[in-house]
């Protein structure tokens, strides 16, 4: 074999030896997304809360929302029926208002008047939605029963709430646990039907 032809497959080795030895490492940052933080909750009922606390039956969504975000709106009727659909298997829903101090009285009125049935806490000054990094409305995070992240979205655009689905059917899966199928056309013909008992 000549010179060339032996330098080249060293060569090749070399950045075969390497992926390998760095692969681990990039699955590893794109697996794992850290844990949150067991940050204490004011819930809106003036209670509050560790949010560990939430986490001993099963995962959650903890879901970043205000009054005046329309596409949180919007997310929070799928997230509604997440959690009361996913419930008997441990799952739960927890949203975390973040309107200013001012406005906190339109969060108790318009989360009555959806009949929403998921955890509600209130993040006036910001501190909760700082320590998970929280940056834009909604800001949904799936957190698995140890604090682990499994998912995060910014935003909302229809469509988002069948990768959330996904991601807890996905979940749920891979961890063995029974649940029931959720139909989502049900859902959205349920969804339409809440929207005109509301808006007329």
């Amino acid at each position: 074999m000549n010179t060339v032809r032996k330098k080249y497959i060293l060569s090749r080795i070399n950045i075969m030896i390497r992926k390998i030895l760095i692969l681990p490492f990039l699955m590893t940052l794109v697996l794992s997304q850290g844990k949150v933080p067991n940050v204490r909750l004011k819930m809106l009922d003036g209670s509050h809360a560790k949010l560990y606390d939430f986490l001993d039956d099963g995962p959650m969504i903890v879901d970043f929302w205000a009054t005046w975000c329309e596409p949180c709106k919007k997310q929070m009727h799928h997230l509604n029926k997440f959690h009361q659909h996913f419930k008997d298997a441990g799952f739960k829903v927890l949203t975390i208002n973040t309107d200013t101090p001012k406005s906190m009285g339109k969060v108790k009125s318009y989360i009555r008047s959806k009949k929403f049935k998921f955890m509600v806490a209130v993040d006036p000054n910001g501190q909760v939605m700082k320590k998970l990094k929280a940056q834009l409305m909604p800001t949904t995070i799936f957190v698995n029963k140890d604090g682990s992240v499994i998912y995060r979205h910014q935003g909302y655009y229809p469509g988002d709430e069948e990768k959330i689905l996904k991601h807890i059917t996905d979940y749920f899966d891979a961890a063995g646990v029974a649940y029931n199928p959720y139909d989502a056309g049900k859902s959205k013909e349920i969804i339409k039907k809440e929207k005109v008992d509301v808006d007329f």
